[in-house]
């Protein structure tokens, strides 16, 4: 597949049928709703939606409202901000519409999705607003949103995610979270919880302001703390600019005018499944499984910054994040019948753990920094995805270091005991990757959340980095789930899947997503907690999308006729 000419919406048989099938890769010259300016420091995402662009065909993109199409490209171009535009301290968003900043994800292309677009559409929505806020958190990229016009539903959401609003004091231009009046559902799940967790907007305010669709202006979405700043008109522009001067002063990022061109993620997609060069995807779909095999770097990787930077998109780390997170995509979208994810890597453990020691050395050169960046939000994906989660960690592997982490993300580990044969058996190891550089949504590193936060049992850990763990000592630590022995393994393992695959799908994302982030919450976490559990269940409700439901009805005139019951 080629980002530059291939559709985001594409047919291929697959399992002898004509599937339509989702492409998350795009490029600049293809954009039909973002245009991206870069000027010193500074880029400017202009949001000017086409209204007949719609990734799928039955509605119009009006009012500067949004599809999974528009998300796309918006993950692309902050994408090529982080890696192309590297210089760039601040990004600010603007609308090219007059009057309208952005009405939020289309409403008709919601009445007529599946339930399961409606809710991959908002997560991969969540995860880039995620990722603004992360990347600015760790690398500097700082972001404003300059509101011109009406802002609602996820228009505001991505508002949020910005470290600054601006809104223009015009009597006209309003936010607004109007999904419970106007749709019956939840505001976005992303936008209710910015709005207290990150805003700290008062209960009381945030109550009023969720449940009135006509929105609030400038003065008093400054006194509530729905915004930052307003200016009339005439001041508008000099207040952005002072706005964004400050940003600019925050920023720490730094690094050349020219990056690195980010081209296209090689893909093969055929009736076995999914294949890259890094990572290899093998689908049994009358099994319902899909096994995702990660191969350490054939040779050491480069480890200067004129070699990493002349490797660019080909240096293992980086291609490891982009396929890994183009995998996880396109899995999500195309594959919903596979339940179970199978996660198994390949190759020289000690070649990671070189990888990782450049990762740890170089972390302040700005293609490493991206990198890792990107490596972070790819772990991150894979943690809050509806699948179920298990790592084999059998002959020939090498969990070690970065790709321990992808271990440390599922539901079990698996490892392969050979005691009369320790020689050839695996091994786990642990480094400084994973003590603290792969933070996930919750705060805490992978190990933290797997024993609650023991510091006793974390320090006991930090003191065995580097060492080869066979399968007793690692079940001994509590670093894997359990250790069949070879006469053993194959039928635990087959059991083990085919017991998993006879389960409810819903109950098992329900129960997964309970588990995987035990402990305090986070903004993030209770976004994804909202997502997985009200959002599901809302969108399935007659009261939304029954044929006299408020999300069916929306725009016709008639009133939703709602089943008064509170259960």
């Amino acid at each position: 597949m080629n980002a530059i000419t291939e559709p985001l919406l594409f047919k291929q048989v697959l399992a002898g049928e004509e599937r339509e099938l989702v492409s998350f890769a795009t490029h600049p010259s293809r954009y039909r709703h973002w245009s991206l300016s870069v000027d010193g420091e500074v880029a400017r995402l202009k949001l000017d939606i086409d209204e007949d662009g719609g990734i799928k065909p039955g509605y119009k993109l009006k009012l500067n409202s949004y599809d999974l199409g528009v998300d796309i490209e918006l993950h692309d171009a902050l994408n090529r901000i982080r890696f192309e535009h590297p210089a760039v301290k601040v990004v600010v968003f603007e609308s090219g519409k007059d009057r309208i900043w952005c009405s939020g994800a289309n409403i008709y292309m919601l009445g007529l999705s599946t339930h399961a677009w409606k809710v991959n559409f908002c997560k991969f929505t969540n995860e880039t607003r995620n990722g603004l806020e992360d990347s600015s958190r760790q690398e500097g990229l700082k972001s404003i949103a300059a509101v011109t016009g009406a802002c609602a539903g996820g228009g505001y959401e991505l508002a949020l995610a910005c470290d600054r609003i601006v809104m223009v004091d015009d009597r006209s231009s309003t936010v607004s979270l109007p999904e419970v009046p106007l749709l019956g559902v939840l505001p976005g799940t992303g936008g209710l919880t910015r709005v207290t967790d990150k805003r700290k907007v008062r209960r009381d305010l945030a109550d009023i302001f969720c449940t009135t669709s006509e929105g609030v202006r400038a003065d008093r979405a400054r006194d509530w703390k729905l915004i930052d700043a307003h200016a009339k008109p005439q001041q508008f522009g000099a207040l952005l600019e002072s706005e964004v001067a400050s940003l600019r002063a925050q920023s720490n990022r730094s690094g050349p005018r020219q990056g690195l061109e980010l081209t296209p993620v090689k893909v093969t997609i055929d009736e076995q499944g999914y294949h890259y060069q890094v990572v290899d995807v093998q689908i049994d779909r009358a099994a319902r499984i899909a096994t995702f095999t990660v191969h350490a770097p054939k040779a050491t990787v480069e480890a200067t910054p004129e070699a990493i930077v002349a490797a660019g998109v080909n240096w293992w780390p980086l291609q490891l994040a982009r396929e890994l997170d183009d995998a996880i995509l396109n899995l999500r979208a195309n594959e919903l019948e596979i339940g179970t994810w199978v996660l198994k890597t390949r190759g020289d453990a000690q070649l990671v753990m070189q990888a990782d020691a450049t990762l740890e050395k170089l972390q302040q050169h700005w293609l490493v920094r991206e990198t890792l960046g990107a490596l972070r939000r790819t772990l991150a994906r894979l943690d809050v995805t509806s699948r179920s989660l298990i790592a084999l960690v059998d002959e020939g592997s090498c969990f070690a270091g970065t790709l321990y982490e992808l271990a440390l993300a599922c539901d079990r580990i698996y490892m392969l005991d050979l005691p009369d044969a320790p020689d050839a058996a695996p091994a786990l190891r642990m480094n400084a990757a994973n003590f603290g550089r792969y933070p996930q949504v919750n705060g805490l590193t992978r190990l933290q959340t797997r024993f609650n936060e023991d510091a006793d049992t974390i320090a006991q850990l930090q003191g065995l980095q580097d060492s080869p763990l066979r399968a007793d000592q690692a079940l001994g630590l509590g670093l894997v789930t359990l250790t069949p022995d070879d006469i053993d393994w194959d039928d635990e393992i087959r059991l083990m899947l085919e017991e998993r695959a006879s389960l409810s799908p819903d109950a098992l994302t329900g129960m997964e997503a309970s588990l995987r982030f035990p402990g305090k919450e986070t903004m993030e976490t209770r976004v994804f907690g909202r997502l997985s559990a009200w959002q599901n269940w809302i969108f399935i409700r007659p009261n939304a999308v029954g044929e006299e439901g408020a999300l069916k009805l929306f725009g016709t005139g008639k009133k939703a006729k709602f089943d008064w019951k509170r259960v």
